[in-house]
């Protein structure tokens, strides 16, 4: 009686940890959609904010938000980060080099929810300097990867610098991932109405301010973003932004 017990209670905590993961509800491009770093079109103007991020190993300093936009079409998922920053600060410039250390944002996701472990990143600090990832052919580590068709540009207000500067208030990544990249590993490609993928939205690094921020909350004793578990939900919606 007591395993049953113990099994009942195990089952509960793991239902009542998955309702507490955010969701967010992805619709279609309504219009073409230029990666240029600018989100000027009316598709981003409409299109939900993700929530606010959470400063899991918050110590001191300023807690500066994080705006992220999600849309897709039959081609491409499409991300928009706006970072809020007073103290922008990049410095890295080769691929794949250390980019976390810089102001940087990250979309990891797994297209699979049935094979969490099985899931991808995308990092890219504020100068436009990108470290990608794929879980090795063998499954136990993560591998140095950048899909086909990937696009993305960044822009900023201010100057990425060692040095703070006055004129420092946000900057901007706008991407484009290639959904064919992923077919061996979603479900459906493109996502079919309803399909869900597991997703989290990051952001780290900083000189002056560093911070470590995530959109789905992550509980481990130290910074740590590869924590599939903690991933939050994705739902494709296949509709047009709702007019606001």
């Amino acid at each position: 009686m007591r395993i049953r017990q113990i099994i009942a209670a195990g089952a509960w905590a793991l239902a009542a940890a998955a309702q507490t993961l955010p969701s967010y509800d992805i619709y279609r491009a309504p219009s073409r959609i230029v990666i240029d770093g600018r989100l000027d079109e009316q598709a981003w103007r409409r299109a939900p904010v993700a929530g606010d991020f959470h400063f899991n190993w918050w110590k001191s300093g300023e807690r500066e938000q994080t705006e992220v936009r999600l849309l897709w079409d039959d081609k491409y998922l499409y991300a928009a980060y706006f970072c809020h920053d007073k103290h922008i600060s990049a410095s890295v410039t080769k691929l794949h080099g250390p980019v976390s250390m810089d102001d940087c944002v990250e979309l990891f996701f797994s297209p699979n929810p049935e094979r969490l472990s099985n899931y991808f990143g995308v990092e890219i600090n504020a100068i436009g300097t990108l470290l990608g990832s794929r879980k090795s052919d063998d499954g136990k580590s993560l591998v140095r990867w950048v899909p086909d068709g990937l696009l993305y540009r960044t822009t900023f207000q201010g100057l990425p610098a060692k040095k703070d500067d006055a004129s420092d208030d946000h900057w901007i990544l706008e991407m484009a991932v290639p959904l064919a990249a992923y077919a061996a590993d979603a479900v459906h490609t493109p996502p079919r109405d309803g399909d869900r993928w597991r997703v989290n939205l990051n952001r780290c690094g900083g000189v002056t301010n560093p911070q470590y921020s995530t959109w789905s909350p992550v509980s481990t004793p130290r910074p740590n973003f590869h924590v599939p578990e903690s991933f939050g939900w994705m739902r494709f919606v296949n509709r047009k932004l709702p007019r606001r």
